[in-house]
């Protein structure tokens, strides 16, 4: 992995972001377009000529990153270059809120690109800002003190309303089962959607040394399942498997208890987010 993600780079102690690159890079071997918008990869990499991927980078405005990918597709077909992915790697808010305009038309275009969604549930790099990412009850810079009143918008939902080829969920805390799913994106052509769960320990206000550890707790706790839809079928991942079929979850404190961005949290807060969890295994299990 060292040969395209070099050591030396601007992120936070215990960032997820250089685990997911390190995961796309060793899936592509290097042999991709990486297109990033504003956020905190376009700091974490750093700008040519001292970039800490040996990739090639685009970065565009935070509103674009789906249309500059096509075009980039476009320009690679013509010059017979097929076998080079164009990928967008691109934070919740550069997708779903202020690019969820451009990965829609890419989307129902059913642009031959990958979409990857890294998610660490708030504008992270300008100060702590909500998202429509942000989950139920979290804090933010602005949010109320008691944390965010309305549900985190689903963006891997809304892809498959799209009928894209091709749409996962994913977690840092596992990269085998990304790497698998980045592989079978790479098989697929048209339109390609993963949403990569990514704790923030600056954020989310946990220790830099347990990043991985939230997560793991995230999927445990049936906060974060992982899957994938393709031909028009849900199938769970492996390390989701046990809460799904076999009822095996933890209960949501361990995951909410070890992060200061839900310490305002109460009972009935609890209960809230428990429901709207419920709701989505439910869902999930509707489309088995």
């Amino acid at each position: 992995m060292r040969e395209h993600v070099l050591p030396g780079d601007a992120a936070c102690p215990g960032c997820p972001i250089p685990i997911g690159l390190k995961t796309v890079a060793a899936a592509f071997n290097g042999n991709a377009v990486l297109v990033i918008p504003a956020c905190c990869t376009s700091v974490v990499v750093g700008t040519y000529p001292y970039s800490s991927l040996k990739m090639n980078i685009v970065h565009t405005p935070f509103a674009s990153s789906a249309s500059v990918a096509s075009g980039l597709r476009e320009a690679l077909k013509q010059r017979g270059l097929e076998d080079t992915q164009v990928i967008v790697w691109a934070g919740d808010g550069g997708t779903a809120d202020i690019g969820m305009a451009s990965l829609s038309g890419a989307a129902e275009r059913n642009e031959d690109i990958i979409y990857i969604m890294y998610d660490n549930e708030a504008y992270m790099n300008t100060g702590i800002q909500r998202s429509s990412s942000t989950p139920i009850k979290a804090w933010t810079t602005t949010t109320p003190v008691y944390g965010k009143s309305e549900p985190k918008k689903d963006v891997a939902r809304i892809m498959i309303a799209h009928n894209v080829p091709y749409v996962a969920t994913a977690s840092i805390a596992y990269p085998q089962d990304l790497y698998q799913k980045l592989k079978k994106a790479q098989e697929i052509r048209g339109f390609r959607f993963i949403q990569l769960h990514s704790p923030c320990p600056v954020g989310w206000r946990f220790d830099a040394s347990k990043t991985v550890e939230v997560a793991r707790l995230a999927v445990e706790t049936g906060m974060w399942i992982l899957y994938e839809y393709f031909d028009n079928k849900l199938r769970v991942s492996g390390p989701s498997m046990p809460v799904i079929k076999e009822g095996k979850i933890k209960p949501i404190e361990d995951y909410i208890k070890i992060q200061r961005r839900f310490s305002n949290i109460n009972g009935e807060g609890i209960l809230e987010i428990q429901r709207m969890r419920d709701n989505n295994i439910e869902w999930i299990k509707k489309l088995l």
